[in-house]
């Protein structure tokens, strides 16, 4: 079944005037954005859901898709033996993007034989390369898989917390790297991912998502800032549409990384802030790694001439916590 016919399936109602347009690519700026009224993207978010697909208790979510099997298969994406941090060292300078930096305080010479740090960080936000965990958000007073909000209060979350991924996440890693399919060195900050792009992009890699994979998605936020300097990413950010998580239920991903949050900055969804979290964390049990650095991996994959590869991270063991700093690793 092609896309078009399994988002009619599915009953996903987009906007018609994006569907009639979306279909022309355009060099350099991708598919017309597309638009969602909070009524088209509640209807998205029941056909998206996977509540109860692994049982009414699951707390691992879309995670449940990376077999023993497809982690042996991912093993085998590793030939060259070349690792790339996908993190980026934590900005201990306040800018427009990072308000709360990180902080190091350190202790030196403690009982004239060690030095200790106390470190302080708020690591969600557009600042630091971190994991959100299935309690980082919610929508209308649920989690995934239906928990109530009331599961979670200021002692912690009960259920869905980052101490649920101590197994951490090993499978095949796939970029998809936007600004290299639109011929740019980053995209703009307007610029909005639509499925029609990511089939774009399939076709021309003849590289396909498959259930399991970890699909990294790169905008160049950071090649972006290199250029032109910090700016207030909350108002403006490159990121996916509401068809590309259909898109990615669809192939039954199981992990996202973005460089930056994964969702387009303003919401292109009537009344619904971040709705790409909601999609993804809420409705399929997605978690995520937001804020990570594409640009080495991007570099290299170029170079190798492959997208593809394995994909290692380990998010702190914080019971009752909603993500962590995390440094995945992608090897080739």
């Amino acid at each position: 079944m092609d896309r078009r016919s399994y988002i009619k399936g599915m009953g996903v109602l987009l906007a018609s005037h994006a569907m009639a347009s979306a279909s022309k690519w355009q060099p350099g700026t991708g598919y017309p954005r597309e638009h969602l009224t909070k009524a088209q993207f509640d209807q998205m978010f029941k056909q998206l859901s996977n509540w109860g697909r692994w049982g009414k208790d699951d707390q691992l979510g879309t995670l449940n898709l990376i077999t023993p099997a497809r982690r042996r298969q991912a093993a085998a994406q590793v030939r060259e033996g070349i690792c790339i941090s996908l993190a980026r060292d934590l900005n201990t300078e306040r800018s427009v993007d990072n308000p709360d930096p990180f902080r190091d305080v350190m202790n030196l010479r403690v009982d004239d034989k060690f030095n200790m740090d106390t470190y302080t960080v708020n690591f969600h936000g557009f600042g630091f390369s971190h994991f959100d965990a299935l309690s980082h958000t919610y929508y209308e007073g649920r989690f995934y898989n239906g928990y109530p909000v009331t599961e979670i209060s200021s002692i912690g979350a009960k259920v869905l917390d980052t101490a649920k991924y101590y197994e951490g996440i090993f499978t095949r890693g796939v970029l998809i790297d936007i600004p290299w399919l639109r011929g740019l060195p980053y995209l703009p900050t307007d610029a909005l991912i639509t499925a029609h792009e990511l089939d774009h992009w399939e076709e021309k890699t003849g590289v396909h998502i498959v259930s399991g994979d970890a699909v990294l998605v790169r905008t160049g936020r950071w090649a972006l800032r290199d250029a032109k300097g910090p700016w207030d990413i909350a108002k403006a950010s490159a990121g996916l549409a509401p068809s590309a998580m259909a898109w990615l239920h669809q192939r039954d991903a199981a992990f996202m990384v973005s460089d930056a949050a994964h969702d387009a900055l303003p919401a292109p969804v009537e009344l619904v802030d971040f709705p790409i979290h909601i999609l993804a964390i809420v409705a399929m049990g997605m978690p995520l790694a937001d804020q990570c650095n594409l640009e080495d991996l991007g570099r290299e994959a170029q170079k190798l001439k492959r997208p593809t590869f394995l994909l290692t991270l380990a998010p702190e063991r914080i019971k009752g916590g909603t993500g962590s700093l995390v440094n995945p690793i992608a090897t080739f």
